[in-house]
Order: C-alpha cells, then structure tokens, then sequence
C-alpha cells in the first residue's frame, strides 16, 4: 500500500487513543488511528463498561434477595449466567459502535492493524503477519494500554486461573472462588461474585485491601466485606496452586505465618497491570521504559523527538479518565494553546465499583500529614442522612481533608452507595481552588446524599448540623 502521510498517528484506539485522535482532527489536524483488535480497548471492551454491567446485575441480584426489608416478597429468585454475560457483553458491544461513529463524524481515519515505529515519522503498520501500509505522521503518539500482570508461580490458564477477561465471561458460576489482589479490580470482581452468591475469598499481600485508598476507609470497607461473609486475608501469600480436578487447591501463608489450605473452584489473578511495550518499535529509540511504562514530561513527550505516550503504557494512576485527559492535553500542546496545563495526578478521581463503592480524590489523611500539612479532617456517616436511610443504605461514610492554615481541599474520601457518582463534586472544588468557607456556604439540596458532603466539611470546622 501506498505511503499515507499525516500530521498526527495515534497507536491504540483505548480511551487515552480514540478520544486523542478526535480532539486531534478537532483542532485541525489530519489523523490517523492505528488499532489491531478492539476499538474503546480494554477499558471500554474487558474493563470499565462491562464490569459494570455485571456490578448492576450483581447489585440487582442483592436486591432481590433483600426484598423483605421493602415489604416485598419473592420466592425462588434465581439467575441465568448466559444471559448475565450477554447483558455485559452486549453493553460492551453497543459502545464500541459508538466510538467507531464518533471517529468516523470527526473525520478520523483509523486503519485496523499492529502498528510499531518504524524510523523517524514512521509508524509501520500488519494484519496477520502481512504488511498494509507506512504512515507518516508529524507527531506520533503511543496509546498501547496495558495488560494483566501474572504470577511466576501462577500462570492464567483461563480454565481455572483466571484474568479479569474469563472472570467476566463465566460459563458457570464457581461455589468457590480466591481472588488474589485487593486493589480496585480485585476487589470489584470479589464483591460481584459475592453478591452473586459465591464464597470468596481474597488473599492480598500488603497489610490492608485497597491500599491505595485512606486507611479508614480501607478499614472500613474490610469490616464491610467480612461482615457480608466474605473472607479476608491481608498480609498473606500465596505459596502454592496445585490443579486438581474441576478446581484447585491453595496453599497460603497468613499474616500470623500459619499456613492454610483452600480448595477452590477458580482464581482470579489481579495483581496489577504491564504496559505493552514489546514489539512497538522502541528500541534503538531515545525513549526510555521504567518498570515496563514509559517515562514522559508533563507533556507526554517521550525521550524521542516527535514521539508522545498516553494512558495505561505510562506512569500511574491507570484510569481511563487520566488516560483521556492526557490525550487531550498532548495534541492541545502540539497545537500551541495557550490555556493547557500539565496533568495533576493529585486530582485524578479515583473510583471503585464494588458494594458498598469507594471513591477518592486529593491527598490522603496520612499523605497530607507526610507533607507536613496541619490539617482539619471531617467525616459524616450515611447513617445520618436521610436519603440514605429511604434507599435501604445505611453504610457508609464521607471523609474530608482541609488545610487548617489556608482552608484548601486536600482530599475527600467516601464510601457507601453512588459514590462514584459524588466524588466529582469535590473534584470540581479542587479545580477551581476552593476553600472550606465557599463549601460551607454552597447550598446542597434537601434530600439528597450529597448533603453529607457538605456535612463532612462542617464537620472538620467543628460546625455540623445533624451529627
């Protein structure tokens, strides 16, 4: 095929890729998206999307068995896994077709196929081992995304080791299931299989689960979990997976040093993320690769000229949200707008989807302490607030961090229902620098959760009303 020369190639069309193509041809540049298998990538095909759709079903699943406490009352509930998958994949499905219109109406031309740098301005791009075309581009930007991190000692079979991809499509339910790993994955597929009535058990090797997340609310998401029967072991490892038949057996050693023996009937595998790096061209390259991602500026420019990273394939957080925001604010720089910033990490929304949800953003109650802030730290339990109690969810809390000296937001932290769904509001006050002053004398509507946000700061100055 013939030469085709653009001024901007995007390798990988994830959420950091396809959304960077468009803003790209928005701002008047010719585009090109390479990508070899899925449009939306992970995150839109075996990551963000369809694990909620199975969250949904799985929160659903729990309703229904939790009718009573409504006044309903159903008999012999129960669930097809078919169609529970379909659902997921469906939803996966709809939205893919969407990103392929909304590249198709900017005028993005994405050609399907691997692509690799092959010399400067040079991406050169295969389909099944045969070639289809060199494209050129001005500005090459890298949006390769990441995969699954294995376990020496325990390599994803996809039969009764599982990534995040077979632990989406089950073709039956487990009785028994260990997830390994308690991050934000982790602990997603942990709790809906649990809701879907599996025993499950987490192992997780650091001395909480979601570690990245305030220690109280790591702590009081645990007493969540234990409370609903699931089990948990922090501080633990796992020494030995033997297969046996329909199953395996799991030996682990616990925080106390004890060795326990579990027989399960899968495992999941989520113990963090690699960046694909291998057979994209980088070496020979000035671009430089720490711990299988690589290293950019605050522009995502890499160590070779012309030549940009985005997304999962760099530094962390790894969230589709960053990945987009790194997109945009890489082709903007390129096309010289004056009101672009660099990304800070510290105002990346984090969110988690399990029952009951988390959400964070900002610093830490102990980060905050570790810089050396004085600070003021309010909290508001959902327990006193009256939207929570007419929906049934009762658990729950909103944590703030202010600055005692100058009144900034430094963190907020919360857990319990639709969170995910409020932690933009905080989000919001960070970016526009507010102080706690402006947050006390925002008005929050009656009834609503959100009133525990603004009770959370209330409470930090010593002024709360209804706790």
């Amino acid at each position: 095929m013939a030469e085709q020369n653009y001024d901007i190639v995007v390798v990988g069309g994830g959420p950091g890729g396809y959304v960077c193509a468009i803003r790209a041809s928005q701002l008047g540049f010719k585009t090109a998206l390479v990508e070899r298998e899925h449009l939306g990538g992970i995150c839109l095909n075996w990551g963000c999307i369809p694990t909620k759709a199975l969250l949904r079903v799985s929160e659903i699943n729990h309703i229904l068995h939790s009718l009573d406490q409504f006044g309903f009352k159903a008999d012999n509930v129960s669930f097809d896994v078919a169609k529970v998958v379909k659902h997921s994949r469906d939803t996966a499905k709809t939205l893919t077709q969407g990103v392929t219109h909304l590249l198709k109406k900017n005028k993005v031309d994405v050609i399907d196929g691997h692509g690799k740098l092959a010399g400067k301005g040079t991406v050169a791009v295969e389909k099944d081992g045969k070639k289809v075309a060199d494209v050129k581009g001005q500005h090459i930007i890298l949006a390769t995304g990441a995969r699954a991190r294995q376990l020496p000692n325990i390599e994803a079979d996809g039969d009764v080791v599982w990534t995040y991809k077979e632990a989406m499509v089950p073709k039956k339910m487990p009785k028994k299931l260990l997830v390994i790993g308690s991050g934000a994955i982790g602990m997603e597929f942990a709790s809906f299989y649990h809701d879907m009535g599996v025993d499950v058990t987490v192992a997780e090797m650091v001395d909480r689960i979601l570690p990245a997340e305030d220690k109280e609310i790591s702590d009081f998401a645990r007493k969540s979990f234990e409370k609903k029967g699931m089990t948990i072991h922090t501080g633990a490892k796992v020494q030995e997976v033997k297969k046996t038949k329909g199953g395996a057996t799991v030996k682990l050693e616990t925080a106390k040093g004890k060795t326990e023996e579990l027989q399960v009937d899968n495992i999941v595998l989520a113990v963090g993320i690699v960046g694909n790096v291998e057979d994209i061209g980088i070496d020979g390259t000035k671009i430089e690769v720490e711990k299988t991602h690589i290293k950019v500026d605050e522009w995502q420019r890499t160590g070779e000229p012309g030549v940009y990273a985005i997304g999962d394939v760099v530094g962390p957080p790894w969230l589709a949200h960053k990945a987009s925001h790194e997109g945009v604010l890489c082709v903007e720089k390129i096309a010289g707008l004056n009101d672009v910033h660099p990304l800070d990490t510290n105002k990346v929304p984090g969110c988690t989807y399990c029952r009951p949800q988390v959400a964070s953003v900002g610093m830490t109650e102990q980060e905050a302490k570790d810089a050396g802030r004085k600070i003021k730290v309010g909290r508001f339990p959902y327990r006193g607030n009256g939207k929570a109690l007419a929906m049934g969810e009762s658990e729950g809390m909103v944590k703030t961090v202010f600055d005692e000296t100058t009144g900034e937001l430094l963190g907020a932290h919360m857990i319990g229902a639709e969170v995910t769904e409020l932690i933009q509001g905080y989000g919001i006050a960070q970016t526009l620098e507010t102080t706690e002053s402006e947050l006390m004398h925002t008005i929050f509507p009656h009834p609503t959760l959100s009133e525990m946000m603004h009770e959370s700061v209330l409470d930090a100055y010593g002024k709360a009303i209804h706790f």
